[in-house]
């Protein structure tokens, strides 16, 4: 195990279920964890996913699956330890990161890309400073706040209209977008109700004036030879709603500029965080100006419409880059992915109108599988190719509009 992570650029791949397999643990088990376990199985290696709750996407497909409090450091240390993965890679935010520092000293498992990236941006704070104060990186005006009293000063100081955000959320969880002061209040309260972990703390963020947003999907890999090269795919473009995305799009139209200094901060921002594995930058763009918003150090939801777009999508690229395997970034063709939500609460849905949303032309399907809808709930994605990126985006939007989830009647 010792030898793999230390030296992947070298690995033998083993059989599953053998003593001579190479085990990789995923931290976190929704639909993106899902599609690299496939990834990695097709690869020949066994995997194990962990969640907090049972059957969770990921876990349907993995060799073996745990569910645990993974913010509960002993209980998180208890599972790696007993079964000895020689890569650890955390899939979501609310996990106990200074456990996973200690298991990276002490040499028991690599985390993937570092525990130092997962304990940066998992926290909206840390990666936020890292990016504006040390990097020197454009952002929009923030401020922290750890009270309601807090948040009404840092509003004065960085204006209105502005969002509030937790400093752990995902998917736009606990987010509000403020145009008035007696809005505050509730949003404080939307936000510790919200993020994954109540931290008692929120960031505030000044509203840019930018045309568009991005996810510039940056890979950290060995070349062939053997050392570390930064790779970028095709941009995405999204669209987003309160916070969560609802399409995407790749390629995004940019100026070459724009591009240019895309790239330029996501290759400062993931050198800074190091290790290896694919990392999705979210970027504002208007014009040829660019500012940095986020980093993810796993793929990204957005990133789903690689799986239509390109020749290694972002999950495969993932699961490569960790086993030190060559990655390709090549784009296919144009193609755009929507969200299908579940827009009812139930335990367990069925979806309706499957064959009829097949029948749009370059069309494909991801159902997640989640054991429970909520009506906001992310339950699939219609994915969809086509000449341009306009056509693609249109037969997505059909694709996922024909499909009806709907509760089970016992």
């Amino acid at each position: 195990m010792n030898a793999l992570a230390s030296n992947p650029a070298s690995i033998t791949i083993g059989t599953p279920l053998s003593p001579g397999a190479v085990r990789v643990m995923l931290l976190g088990a929704g639909e993106l964890g899902k599609e690299v376990v496939i990834a990695l199985q097709r690869l020949g290696v066994e995997t194990i996913a962990v969640d907090r709750y049972a059957n969770a996407p990921a876990q349907q497909v993995a060799h073996r699956a745990h569910v645990i409090d993974m913010t509960d450091a002993a209980a998180l240390r208890a599972v790696i330890e007993r079964e000895g993965p020689a890569f650890v890679v955390p899939e979501i935010e609310a996990i106990a990161v200074d456990a996973l520092a200690e298991i990276e000293r002490e040499g028991l498992a690599e985390i993937i890309p570092t525990a130092r990236a997962v304990q940066l941006t998992m926290h909206r704070e840390g990666i936020r400073r890292l990016a504006a104060e040390k990097l020197g990186l454009p952002t929009s005006p923030y401020a922290f706040a750890g009270s309601s009293a807090e948040l009404r000063e840092a509003v004065v100081r960085i204006g209105l209209p502005c969002f509030v955000k937790p400093v752990m959320s995902s998917s736009g969880k606990g987010q509000s977008y403020v145009t008035r002061a007696d809005e505050l209040e509730a949003a404080w309260e939307y936000a510790a109700n919200g993020g994954r972990v109540n931290h008692g703390r929120v960031i505030v963020e000044g509203r840019i004036a930018f045309e568009y947003e991005i996810t510039q999907l940056t890979v950290r890999a060995f070349d062939e030879n053997g050392r570390i090269k930064t790779y970028f795919c095709e941009p995405i473009g999204h669209t987003q709603v309160h916070g969560d995305y609802v399409e995407s799009r790749q390629p995004q139209a940019m100026s070459p500029e724009a591009l240019r200094r895309a790239r330029e901060i996501a290759e400062q921002v993931t050198t800074e965080l190091g290790g290896r594995g694919i990392f999705g930058v979210e970027l504002f763009v208007a014009g040829d100006m660019v500012w940095f918003s986020e980093v993810s150090p796993r793929p990204h939801d957005t990133g789903l419409v690689t799986l239509c777009t390109q020749r290694q999508n972002e999950f495969e690229l993932h699961a490569r880059a960790i086993l030190g395997l060559p990655v390709d970034v090549r784009l296919r063709e144009p193609g755009a992915s929507a969200v299908i939500y579940g827009g009812v609460e139930a335990e367990g849905v069925v979806f309706e109108g499957v064959a009829q949303a097949l029948r749009v032309p370059c069309s494909d399907l991801r159902l997640f599988g989640k054991p429970a809808s909520f009506v906001k709930r992310r339950m699939g994605v219609a994915l969809a190719t086509g000449s341009d990126v306009e056509q693609a985006c249109e037969r997505a939007r059909r694709c996922a509009e024909t499909v009806r989830p709907k509760g089970i009647v016992v």
